[in-house]
């Protein structure tokens, strides 16, 4: 069976140490992937508005522009999580002290580290599984994560959230983590559903550990998308790069500028490009040709900012009690902590 295909399972030796086992499954291949993006392309170029799902930024140049990002003065988002972690990853261990911690939209599972120097700590961690949509992040991570924790297993999992939750490991009680403020970018609507079919997929007595961004002052909250480098409006522009080169579509990403603002109705960021003249560009691998107005907006990406009072009622609908609510000392960012009764 190829390593591409649905289900997959497979040992890797970790760094070349003897003893050190980690096991990738697979749900989603290549083949995939770009079925997906095909999908997602077609549907969100033909509507009214325009739109593209955030996923797609994540290409290699747009990983490492997102990189970037986080580690601008504007950006206060990953350092405030950061923060959280480092003053709270000892009680989150004594209160869900799991045999299991998962981590949804892993990537490298940098900060991660945090949460796991806590509960290998506290002796009860046994397993980490890293869920991304990414195989070969997920494969270097685990094998570092292996190297650095020899005494876990790792059972990464590539798949997609709003797919494969049913996957995640039902035999012993877990804790999982959805860090980086990520569910922000799930519209209502889905955000509802997700946090339905996670609940769906977690046997009584499971944690999850949440990072949302919270509503502030709006030019702070706008700031942290319009960074003066112009770090964002490239990291922005780069998902026509995606399409060009996964889809050989003709878009010119210059003539586009970068747009996002605080949408308060809807209590979101919302991150756009605006076409700067009339244009059209040609998808080949859909057979698409797809125009642009002066002044016209693609929307790429949607990030809800919320309240304790919101954070609490959704998942109260999904049936998680929240139990503990920590920010940073700003006040810019919470985690929650909560547990399915």
């Amino acid at each position: 069976m190829s390593s591409g295909e649905p289900g997959q399972q497979s040992p890797v030796q970790g760094a070349g140490v003897a003893g050190q086992r980690v096991t990738v499954e697979v749900h989603l291949g290549p083949d995939d992937l770009h079925e997906a993006l095909k999908r997602d392309v077609l549907k969100g170029l033909t509507s009214e508005p325009k739109a593209l799902p955030p996923k797609w930024f994540y290409d290699e140049e747009g990983s490492r522009l997102f990189d970037l990002i986080t580690r601008l003065p504007e950006y206060y988002q990953t350092r405030a999580e950061r923060e959280i972690l480092l003053s709270r990853a000892g009680e989150i261990q004594a209160l869900a002290g799991c045999a299991t911690l998962v981590e949804l939209g892993s990537g490298t599972s940098e900060k991660t580290r945090i949460l796991l120097d806590a509960m290998t700590a506290g002796a009860r961690l046994r397993r980490f599984v890293p869920f991304d949509v990414s195989e070969q992040t997920l494969r270097d991570a685990a094998t570092d994560i292996s190297t650095a924790y020899p005494d876990l297993h790792v059972h990464a999992v590539v798949g997609d959230f709003e797919r494969h939750l049913q996957s995640l490991p039902r035999d012993e009680p877990k804790l999982v983590a959805f860090l980086g403020g990520t569910i922000g970018n799930l519209e209502p609507r889905v955000r509802k559903a997700f946090l339905r079919d996670l609940a769906s997929s977690m046997p009584a007595g499971d944690w999850l550990l949440l990072g949302t961004d919270l509503v502030k002052d709006v030019a702070r909250m706008e700031a942290a998308y319009n960074d003066a480098d112009g770090v964002t409006a490239e990291f922005n522009r780069n998902i026509l790069r995606v399409l060009n080169s996964s889809l050989r579509a003709g878009f010119e990403p210059d003539r586009f500028d970068h747009v996002a603002r605080y949408d308060e109705r809807e209590g979101w960021i919302e991150m756009a490009l605006r076409s700067k003249v009339d244009q059209s560009a040609r998808v080949e691998a859909l057979d698409l040709k797809i125009g642009f107005r002066s002044g016209e907006l693609l929307r790429t990406e949607t990030s809800a900012k919320f309240t304790r009072k919101v954070v609490e009622r959704e998942l109260a609908a999904a049936g998680l009690t929240l139990l503990r609510w920590w920010t940073d000392a700003a006040g810019d960012f919470a985690l929650s902590l909560s547990r399915l009764d």
